[in-house]
């Protein structure tokens, strides 16, 4: 048998500045990324830039710049002094970029983003281990559709283009995967690691064409891949650290890859080996972008912030290209694009920033005319050593000067270049002068690690995008109500997790200083777990632990109308759960109420059809043939019953029994179940179960501890009698006499009121035992019959549970089932209601904010993570009614829709519970019994009689309470001013007074603060005379007082 999928609810808390998990805009809410920005890419067409950052948001930026790519000079047909520059051009004014809108596409880091489809459609990979397709200019663009998933984090893209149909992913799970963008899903799995001793195989990089995909991980090599078919063409052996980032050329015979080891390396897939290595890096590099078809111009990006530019456009040798420093970021460049004349860089920083290109065209020109020169005049080449050439002064462009690159931002591209960025030729001299002296000194020879840091041609940006402030670090208080949080700012915020809001600001202070001044000491079970690691506040419920903690009644604000019971306790999972989707609960009481409506009238529509029906039938008082005699007398009719059932008659005249008057069962709409007309009796069962969430606790419930309530235990006798019906054998089953119905209703009784393990096991014991015969009686049932039945009607219970949906729509159908089961046992009778969600007096009314995002999470074991099955805010989750109830569990609806909590044992504290000094006397009886039953009827387990347990919830005045009833006598007449027990009895624990509100779980983790039983001490503070009272000087001289425990 399949293992049963877990599912969780997470719910964000709505940011004070722009609203969580929501398709924006918004009113007043500025856009932006909270954290970090991991993914960048440019819609050069529509001047649109797309940015995925650690947030787990894409947002779409509109540039209003021309971002059109320029005539290249290797395309151009004539002498490179006529290709097109961009100098050529006026300068372009610029405007601010706007914020165009965002989506919440995933609920971790996204790592990587890339344009596809005619760039209709965005990719993004995301260490939720999904690849998802966001098209924001479809019809649908509010939410982002999955491609399909990783078994870890998926950390990279690449397409062959913007126009094609298919896009490649790596991750962390040795996978590389091909998607389909036209809902073909999976097209081809590659394991990285296949046929290889290695346990590396992480993929970190990757790139394709339509020829070839190369990628690259920690284990530094580079494998080239056919995406056609999977098979390995060749690997490349060279790097020494991590392969960070790949380029493929056009034509697929070039691979350029960057490394951690401070290396560019160019590959050449026909040769097999390494053509260069560039080494114009002094940090690990991260990132490669280019748009130049044969990779003649790129751009690199180091863990320093250094942004460097390569144009090896015309240059015989690659690594005698120009490299140029454009800019100097203040943290590592996780990612750099360009267009037009503009680069980008994003970093660990949530803002993106703009800077100028660098045209280097004129340069390049420069750099061939000097070359045709020497070539002309028969002089001989310049040896490698000699640094690039450039233009005594501005070059001119049809008459438009150029701007001239700074001699000190120009990078060696190879470490075996001799050649000194500070240093430039004079105009009027051949002799090299040096710019911090100014005298005339040869030229050393000179490695580029001996050289200064180069200067940046851009010291700083044209523009910085602006991001947020997000979320990095949190604390849960001990109330397990409240949080601090951190944010990228400095600031620190308390939020009230049942409220979804924040409450409190501290300012700029630190985490860990602001926690003891508004922590508390107490002691509440973990019902939640607290995520920030996209920026904002996400808390996340599951099944197995989101009802285990619970608060008192008297520590919530005041709910007009609503009383409270003394030491009535809330449980706070189902108090959230209730509120987050409380629309969905109106949606799903409106629908119950036009079903049952439509139930009402097609009774109504049945009954009327048979209006002139007469009030008796007359047969015919005629011998019938039996099927034997009418077959021996060759009669060519077979007999028939008229609902098409093929079998004899049983009875004189069953053939027209249709003619009783029945009730008619039409299609009922959209939320009518037809197939669900053949019930069991779980309509009677489920309105048992209504009457008895309506009541108070049951006075001869002996499942629960002495002090308190226990709704769980509650829950769990709902839960054997609603998932295990009576079969359909007995309830159709005629009754042959009053009495033997009688019998059986007394029966079915007995079996109602069995104990849980009976109900849940379906387990009879008495058929040997009592010994029964069948000559006893002969008209009541033989209990091995009755045995038989038990087993057919949990093999229906079996037939019926697979035929119900898993879900929240599977409690639906329940209730469903039990109405049309109510129809049939009274007809005529108004269908009762089957939704009971909890009333304010359980769980006081919450009014979360609209915008919350809520968040429907499923297991997915095949892929090792989690899948989003339905994400949507407080405000739609009404009109998602239809998708929430395909996405969310069995266990929610049955919260939500009959206020069930699913069973679980109670925690329990055991403790020890004396008089001090034995000044008052001792709660044990003399003899050495069992205690008495509590006030509830319900019984204290007593070990050695003064070794009790009870519910960790259990408060200290419960206990006083206890203590007073047992060392008093109760009075006849209770008097209503009569002192409490809290006023006039104290408990003591390590030597330290018990406040009368701390629980036993409290009590034991911040006083007793150790294992083993919690000992306890009760005495008088002398307010009022008790019986049996001693004196200090009457008591032994055996101490046993607080010091002692």
């Amino acid at each position: 048998m399949a293992r049963k999928a877990r599912h969780r609810i997470s719910y964000g808390m709505q940011h004070r500045f722009l609203p969580f998990g929501v398709v924006l805009p918004l009113a007043n809410s500025p856009g932006g990324h909270l954290l970090g920005v991991n993914g960048l890419a440019v819609d050069h067409d529509r001047s649109i830039l797309y940015s995925g950052g650690r947030d787990g948001v894409i947002c779409a930026w509109d540039l209003a710049l021309d971002l059109q790519p320029r005539a290249d000079p290797a395309e151009h047909v004539g002498p490179i002094d006529d290709a097109p520059s961009r100098a050529e051009e006026p300068t372009e004014p610029t405007e601010p970029t706007e914020w165009r809108g965002q989506v919440q596409a995933h609920t971790h880091w996204i790592n990587d983003i890339v344009l596809a489809q005619n760039k209709s459609a965005l990719v993004s990979a995301s260490s939720d281990l999904t690849v998802k397709v966001w098209r924001p200019h479809g019809e649908h663009q509010g939410s982002p559709q999955t491609l399909g998933l990783h078994s870890d984090y998926v950390k990279c893209l690449s397409t062959p283009d913007t126009h094609s149909s298919w896009v490649a992913s790596g991750g962390l799970d040795h996978k590389i995967c091909l998607w389909d963008l036209n809902g073909g899903g999976k097209k081809l799995e590659i394991d990285v690691g296949e046929g290889e001793n290695t346990a590396k195989g992480s993929v970190y990089a990757l790139s394709v064409n339509e020829g070839i995909l190369a990628s690259g991980g920690p284990e530094s090599i580079v494998r080239v891949w056919d995406p056609r078919t999977g098979k390995r063409i060749t690997s490349f052996v060279g790097h020494t650290d991590n392969v960070r980032d790949v380029l493929i050329n056009q034509d697929g015979d070039t691979i350029i890859t960057a490394s951690s080891d401070q290396t560019v390396k160019v590959w050449s897939v026909t040769a097999g080996r390494c053509m260069h290595t560039l080494t114009m890096h002094n940090d690990s590099v991260w990132s490669l972008y280019s748009d130049h078809p044969q990779l003649g111009v790129f751009y690199s990006g180091d863990r320093s912030g250094t942004v460097a530019k390569t144009d090896t456009r015309g240059a015989p040798e690659l690594d005698e290209g120009l490299c140029v420093a454009v800019c100097q970021e203040h943290e590592g460049v996780s990612k750099v694009v360009a267009g037009g004349s503009h680069v980008w860089t994003a970093t660990s920083s949530s803002s993106i920033n703009r800077w100028a290109d660098v045209d280097t065209l004129p340069h390049v020109k420069y750099a061939a005319l000097q070359r045709q020169r020497r070539a002309s005049s028969g002089a001989p080449r310049h040896s490698r050593s000699s640094s690039y050439p450039q233009p005594t002064s501005a070059p001119h462009a049809n008459g438009q000067p150029a701007k001239l690159i700074p001699p000190g931002s120009i990078l060696p591209l190879s470490n075996t270049v001799v050649f000194s960025p500070t240093r430039f030729r004079d105009a009027e001299s051949s002799t090299p002068i040096t710019v911090a002296s100014g005298r005339n000194e040869p030229e050393p020879h000179c490695e580029a690690d001996d050289a200064v840091a180069s200067l940046p041609v851009n010291a700083l940006p044209e523009e910085s995008i602006e991001g947020q402030n997000g979320l990095i670090k949190h604390i849960l208080l001990n109330d397990r109500r409240r949080v601090l949080t951190l944010d990228t700012a400095g600031e620190v915020v308390m939020w009230d997790l049942v409220k979804c809001e924040p409450v409190q600001s501290f300012g700029k202070r630190h985490l860990e200083d602001v926690a003891p001044e508004v922590n508390t000491t107490e002691s509440v079970a973990n019902w939640c777990a607290i995520d920030t690691r996209t920026g904002r506040l996400a808390c996340v419920l599951e099944e197995n632990y989101c009802f285990d903690a619970e608060m008192y009644a008297d520590e919530v604000e005041p709910q007009g109308g609503v009383d409270f019971r003394e030491d009535q306790r809330i449980n706070l999972g189902k108090w959230v759960l209730r509120y987050l989707f409380a629309n969905l609960i109106d949606e799903e009481i409106r629908r119950d109420e036009a079903y049952r409506n439509s139930l009402s009238d097609a009774w109504e529509q049945g009954r009327m059809g048979r209006g002139n029906a007469p009030a008796s039938i007359q047969l015919p008082s005629s011998n019938l043939l039996s099927l034997q005699e009418q077959v021996s007398l060759g009669s060519q009719t077979t007999p028939r019953a008229v609902n098409g059932t093929q079998y004899p008659p049983m009875t004189p005249g069953l053939a027209i029994g249709i003619a009783t008057p029945a009730i008619s069962m039409p299609v009922l709409g959209a939320h009518s179940d037809v197939t669900l007309l053949t019930t069991t009796e779980e309509g009677s069962e489920y309105e048992r179960r209504s009457s008895q969430y309506s009541q108070s606790r049951s006075s001869t419930d002996k499942s629960h501890d002495y002090f308190s309530s226990s709704p769980n235990m509650q829950a769990a006798e709902m839960n054997g009698k609603s998932l295990a019906p009576p079969s359909e054998q007995e309830e159709q089953r005629p009754t042959n006499s009053p009495s033997e119905g009688d019998k059986e209703n007394q029966a079915k009784e007995t079996k109602e009121g069995s104990t849980i393990f009976g109900k849940k096991f379906r387990m009879s014991f008495g058929s040997k035992k009592l010994g029964r015969s069948p000559s006893v009686d002969a008209n009541k049932p033989v209990i091995s019959d009755e045995k038989v039945e038990d087993s057919d009607e949990s093999t229906s219970a079996v037939e019926k549970d697979e035929d119900t949906a898993d879900n929240l729509s599977g409690v639906v159908q329940e209730i469903r089932r039990a109405y049309l089961k109510q129809i049939k046992d009274s007809p005529g009778q108004p269908v009762l209601t089957g939704i009971m969600p909890s009333m304010p007096s359980e769980t006081p009314v919450l009014k979360p904010p609209p915008l919350t995002t809520v968040i429907i999470q499923e297991d997915r074991p095949e892929s090792g993570g989690v899948a989003d099955t339905y994400r949507g805010t407080v405000a739609s989750l009404g009109r998602d009614g239809d998708v929430v109830e395909k996405a969310a569990p069995t266990w929610l609806g049955r919260l939500l829709l009959w206020n069930q909590v699913p069973f679980k044992e109670t925690v329990k504290v055991s403790f020890v519970l004396q008089p001090y000094q034995d000044l008052l006397p001792s709660i044990a009886s003399a003899d050495g019994s069992a205690l008495p039953k509590g006030p509830d009827n319900e019984l204290l387990t007593n070990y050695r009689n003064s070794r009790l347990n009870a519910n960790r919830m259990l408060r200290a005045r419960k206990i006083l309470a206890y203590v007073a009833e047992r060392i008093e006598t109760p009075p006849e007449q209770p008097d209503p001013d009569a002192l409490k027990p809290e006023d006039y009895l104290e408990l003591y624990c390590q030597n330290q007074l018990v406040p009368c509100t701390m629980t036993l779980a409290t009590l034991r983790a911040h006083v007793w603060k150790t294992g083993g039983d919690v000992m306890l001490y009760y005495k008088s503070n002398g307010r009022k005379p008790i019986p049996g009272e001693k004196t200090p000087e009457e008591t032994t001289a055996t101490n046993t007082g607080p010091e002692s425990g």
